[in-house]
């Protein structure tokens, strides 16, 4: 078979708010869901640690993140791509 295989992970995307630890940074990810008994739509946010082993991501930039297997205590997702770097100030 030659067709292309669906990976099962999951991606997410989000912003760096922390690049200060050796491989690793942390991920701020932002969704927007419906309040349960009001309806309206509200904005939830969770942070992940991610291994990033070149350190090539930094403070601002919108990255993406994939699922792997734990890497340490609170690292199991792996920083995949750069979607968006962060504007220069």
């Amino acid at each position: 078979m030659t067709e292309a295989k669906t990976s099962l992970k999951r991606t997410l995307i989000g912003k760096v708010v922390s690049d200060k630890r050796a491989k690793t940074v942390t991920v701020l990810v932002e969704r927007r869901v419906k309040h349960a008994l009001y309806g309206k739509i509200v904005a939830k946010s969770s942070k992940y640690h991610a291994h990033d082993e070149k350190g090539e991501f930094h403070l601002g930039d919108v990255i993406e993140i994939t699922e792997s297997k734990p890497i340490s205590k609170t690292k199991n997702w792996v920083a995949t791509r750069l979607v968006e770097k962060a504007a220069a100030v």
